[in-house]
């Protein structure tokens, strides 16, 4: 059976609300503020992404609403093992978790966008994508400051 643009659509939009969930049970979870205030932050980007999903979806916006930008890949999480999160989980390893979360969500908007030819829609994949891993590059410079902290000597 072949998906039309709004099941592919509708597909991401689950994942969407899949990550806002994700990153709410992980600010019900943990007790550091600053890092609860950092899910919470990026737990409204994820709630962005779906609305703009839905307006896409509904006709609002064309390819051209999201803009691409130049990303930074760490790639921290691609060599550090995704810890499982706990109330007592280190602010380090609930960015790390995020990471990994935000590398898969990367990796799937990617390979949707390449089950397309060359379109409208994947070209709003793509750039979904590219959200996708300035948040995982957010999330990997956030734990590397926080496991890495800049020392007094430099």
């Amino acid at each position: 059976m072949k998906k039309t643009i709004a099941d592919v659509i509708d597909l991401a939009i689950q994942r969407e609300e899949e990550a806002y969930d994700f990153y709410m049970d992980i600010h019900g979870e943990v007790q550091d503020a600053a890092v609860k205030d950092t899910v919470e932050f990026i737990a409204g980007e994820e709630k962005k992404h779906k609305a703009f999903l839905v307006d896409y979806r509904d006709g609002n916006y064309g390819s051209d609403a999201l803009r691409m930008a130049d990303v930074v890949e760490y790639r921290i999480a691609e060599y550090l093992e995704e810890p499982e999160i706990s109330k007592d989980s280190s602010s380090e390893e609930v960015y790390l978790i995020a990471a990994h979360r935000e590398g898969r969500s990367h990796q799937f908007y990617t390979e949707l966008a390449n089950m397309h030819a060359d379109s409208e829609l994947k070209t709003m994949l793509s750039k979904m994508a590219n959200e996708e891993l300035k948040h995982k590059e957010k999330m990997e410079y956030l734990y590397a400051n926080t496991a890495f902290p800049q020392t007094s000597g430099g």
